[in-house]
């Protein structure tokens, strides 16, 4: 019978729910669905903060998790999906959320989207899963499927925040913040990939280090006391026409007042480190402060054709063999000694 994990609630008096494994029915695709064989699935920080109840709206023994490669093992008497022409035994991709189509402002109706694991659009660490076809999406060859499957989330959040809120273009210099973890690294990758001055900050300096493999001109640890000074130097003066950031954290004045050229972009996916107070020189300095998280289908697609045309692979840091593992990889994740993604394999496939 197939495994799926499934978030688990615990007494009120105990903080962490519970990633369990447990034994699930094989689904069954309703017409306009795909039964998926799972191959390989990746962690995100969401799954943490889901874990830890600091998530809305969790519903509890659903699937846990967003990120999947598959193979499309059942469609609707075994044909062709017409509009992207997939077939059974390709491999497939999962859009890591539904109920948003096109529209570059946000989710059409915000009522009906959600993102998949832990929540009303059931998540994909499971032997099957079934899957509206319109989420399906063909893999780029050259990935392996190791690869493929940390690109979805991460990916997705990348593209949305660089290009669609950020607008970076050739020439432009862009910080990263943070630099290590999924998003930050496709962000990386994607501005240097377009001729962007990408530079990066870090409290590890062998992070810093790395980053220069993937395209980064430098970087500085950001728990220095001048680190934006340190920051300027790098550049020679050059002040940055956008930053994305993950943290919101006590450097975010610097950013604003002293990192940003006027008229800056200051795009921020994540919330780790807390709140900021916000000053009064961001509107003196006409810096415009976005925000941003996921993506649209539409941008999913146009971020899969972004990463073939530039032969782009996910970064993965380390990677774990089985769905029993998932609660390890969880806590190597909570670790943050990683750089790059956190992948586990979906071995013995059972039927």
């Amino acid at each position: 019978m197939p495994s799926a994990v499934i978030l688990e609630q615990t007494p009120d008096d105990i903080k962490l729910h519970n990633a369990k494994l447990v034994k699930v029915p094989k689904p069954t695709p309703n017409p306009d669905e795909a039964l998926v064989k799972i191959k390989a699935v990746a962690l995100n920080h969401r799954d943490i903060w889901i874990l830890d109840g600091n998530y809305p709206k969790l519903v509890f023994n659903s699937v846990l998790g967003s990120d999947a490669i598959g193979t499309i093992a059942q469609l609707p008497d075994n044909h062709t999906l017409p509009s992207k022409n997939l077939k059974t035994g390709d491999r497939v991709l999962i859009m890591p959320s539904n109920g948003w189509i096109s529209n570059p402002l946000g989710p059409e109706d915000e009522t009906r989207y959600a993102i998949r694991g832990g929540s009303t659009s059931p998540g994909v660490y499971a032997h099957y899963t079934v899957n509206d076809q319109a989420d399906l999406f063909k893999v780029p060859e050259y990935l392996t499927d190791i690869e493929a499957a940390a690109l979805p989330l991460s990916g997705l959040t990348a593209f949305r925040a660089l290009f669609t809120k950020g607008q970076v273009t050739k020439g432009q210099n862009v910080l990263v913040t943070g630099i290590g973890g999924g998003v930050a690294l496709f962000a990386l990758q994607y501005a240097a990939a377009v001729g962007a001055n990408v530079y990066v900050t870090s409290s590890d300096e062998a992070k810093i280090e790395r980053a220069k493999q993937y395209g980064a001109k430098g970087g500085v640890n950001y728990r220095h006391a001048k680190w934006d000074e340190e920051l300027l130097q790098l550049t020679g003066g050059q002040k940055f026409h956008v930053v994305i950031d993950s943290a919101n954290g006590a450097n975010t004045g610097a950013i604003l007042s002293s990192v940003l050229i006027f008229g800056g972009k200051f795009v921020s996916f994540g919330q780790t480190a807390g709140s900021f107070e916000l000053g009064r020189l961001y509107f003196v300095r006409q810096i415009s402060i976005l925000g941003t998280t996921m993506g649209s289908r539409a941008e999913f697609e146009q971020m899969l054709d972004f990463v073939t045309k530039h032969n782009i692979r996910p970064v993965v840091g380390d990677v774990f063999h089985g769905l029993e593992k998932i609660p390890d990889a969880i806590q190597h994740l909570r670790d943050a000694k990683h750089f790059g993604k956190v992948v586990i394999t979906v071995d013995g496939h059972e039927e």
